[in-house]
């Protein structure tokens, strides 16, 4: 079987030639190395590897050089597999790359502990799979959580919302849910409210709810 060709790229030196003489016992062609996002690109379109591995901030502004260089290589050689490992998670940045679905992991560097685990892992991006660091998903989770406009909603009003988006009127919902219709309206109020829904000219503010809770439900 065909040693699957890899492209490392990390500033810090001794971790990257430590990390390349892992690969190159476990089986792996270390085709090429980088200290910055630029020489990255240069070995990839070089080399066309198999998977590339990427830290996240590398110079010159150590923020997302690698990320934004990995985003550049899934549009350009999709084929190829993309490990991001980090220090830190990244979570808004990694969205876009983590959603590209196949080929393409993420893990943060203090959680590897286990050298065949993390050999086993590297073997299954570069086949086409998948790896995403659980603390990146906790991540995720409590992004979306702190991001969702519907946790500032009382049970009751998402009750209401919800048959707002079935295309209730304030009557119809007042019968469902055995209230009076000057109730339901004082909850549609708290919900406009509350998902910062002010009346404008264009906009039925009614319609931008429904819309809200659709995309966040």
């Amino acid at each position: 079987m065909t040693a699957p060709r890899v492209v490392l790229a990390d500033d810090d030196v001794l971790l990257r030639e430590g990390l390349a003489s892992l690969l190159q016992r476990s089986g792996f062609d270390v085709v090429g190395q980088a200290g910055d996002a630029a020489r990255l690109l240069a070995t990839v379109r070089d080399t066309t590897p198999d998977l590339t591995i990427i830290d996240v901030r590398m110079p010159p502004t150590h923020t997302t050089e690698g990320l934004d260089a990995a985003r550049t290589i899934r549009q350009e050689q999709p084929q190829t597999g993309i490990l991001v490992l980090s220090a830190h998670a990244e979570v808004d940045h990694a969205m876009e790359l983590l959603a590209s679905g196949r080929a393409v992991g993420y893990l943060l560097k203090s959680r590897v502990s286990d050298v065949a685990e993390f050999i086993d892992t590297l073997h299954r991006i570069a086949n086409g799979g998948s790896a995403v660091d659980p603390a990146l998903i906790q991540e995720l989770v409590s992004a979306r959580h702190r991001h969702d406009p519907l946790a500032a909603l009382s049970a009751r009003e998402r009750e209401v919302l919800a048959l707002m988006a079935e295309g209730r009127s304030n009557a119809g919902i007042a019968r469902q849910l055995w209230l009076t219709e000057g109730t339901v309206e004082k909850h549609v109020r708290h919900i406009l409210a509350k998902l910062q829904l002010a009346a404008t000219d264009e906009d039925h503010r009614r319609v931008l709810a429904v819309l809200t809770f659709l995309e966040n439900r």
